[in-house]
């Protein structure tokens, strides 16, 4: 018996967006995207929020976000040359860890090209022990979700 699966989300799903060019070398074999980009593709656009919102120092900051999860639904094949427009909002803020939700459009396009998501854990610098998100935090999160 198959399962029914809901159908990807459009743009109205997402709060904070981010444009990449898509390169020579994203290609594959099959002349289209490899599935391995979209998870770079998302890495960038959530760390980039996190450094635009004041979240994250890369060198020194405490706390920093391990990933722990991440997984993508494919509908669409992108290819070079194309820019893609990745959205990104927050689905769930937990004690110590955050779920985004992505999804990634061809630009100008309503139609996702592929959804994904990406768990972070928020640990200590030092001892990658979870830590309590701070509230400031948890305000920046809030006001992406989604």
């Amino acid at each position: 018996m198959s399962e029914a699966r809901a159908p990807l989300r459009g743009r109205e799903a997402y709060r904070v967006w981010r444009e990449i060019g898509t390169r020579w070398a994203d290609n594959d074999a099959y002349g289209h995207v490899n599935n391995t980009v979209h998870y770079q593709w998302f890495d960038t656009a959530v760390n980039a929020w996190l450094i635009e919102a004041g979240l994250l120092d890369v060198a020194a900051g405490d706390p920093i976000g391990l990933v722990v999860e991440t997984g993508c639904r494919y509908a669409r094949a992108l290819s070079y040359p194309e820019t893609v427009e990745i959205g990104l909002a927050v689905e769930r803020i937990g004690g110590s860890s955050v779920r985004y939700r992505l999804g990634v459009f061809a630009r100008g396009s309503d139609a996702p090209a592929a959804e994904g998501f990406f768990v972070h854990v928020y640990v200590g610098r030092a001892d990658r022990r979870p830590v309590p998100l701070p509230d400031d935090w948890r305000r920046a999160f809030a006001a992406i979700a989604g």
